[in-house]
């Protein structure tokens, strides 16, 4: 059953295998990922999948299962804990530490050819200045 998240505006659909998407998990899920549209606003979807599993006691695990989507990258995680809320705070978390790690790839490879393009300019600029006061020396 797929079904759509509350507090943010991408699209969220929210599967459950083995486990059934209630009211509450769909919005334990929203309020907890509506922080990762804050850091990526370019996110297009946030597919969220829960996997009820039924090893190794007969109650299980809850795993959720991620992948938030922006244009040209695509971003997943995955975590297992005893309820689905903790369970979606880690994944959460993850995603986070994986948008943060992404966003300072971007900043420093940005900050990296700006700076490279300064440094090519200046020095050819200082060179041809002082070439042309040697000669005419």
């Amino acid at each position: 059953a797929k079904v759509q998240l509350a507090y943010t505006t991408i699209r969220s659909p929210l599967t459950g295998r083995g486990l059934a998407v209630t009211d509450e998990v769909r919005e334990t899920a929203g309020h907890k990922l509506a922080r990762l549209e804050r850091m990526e606003p370019r996110a297009t979807r946030i597919d969220l999948e829960f996997i009820g599993e039924h090893y190794p006691s007969p109650d299980g695990v809850k795993r959720v299962e991620a992948a938030l989507h922006i244009p040209r990258k695509t971003f997943r995680a995955h975590a297992e804990a005893d309820d689905v809320p903790t369970a979606i705070d880690r994944v959460a978390d993850k995603l986070e530490r994986q948008l943060r790690d992404h966003h300072g790839k971007r900043r420093a490879s940005l900050h990296k050819s700006a700076l490279e393009s300064a440094h090519l300019s200046s020095p050819a600029a200082d060179t041809e200045t002082e070439g042309e006061t040697e000669g005419d020396r």
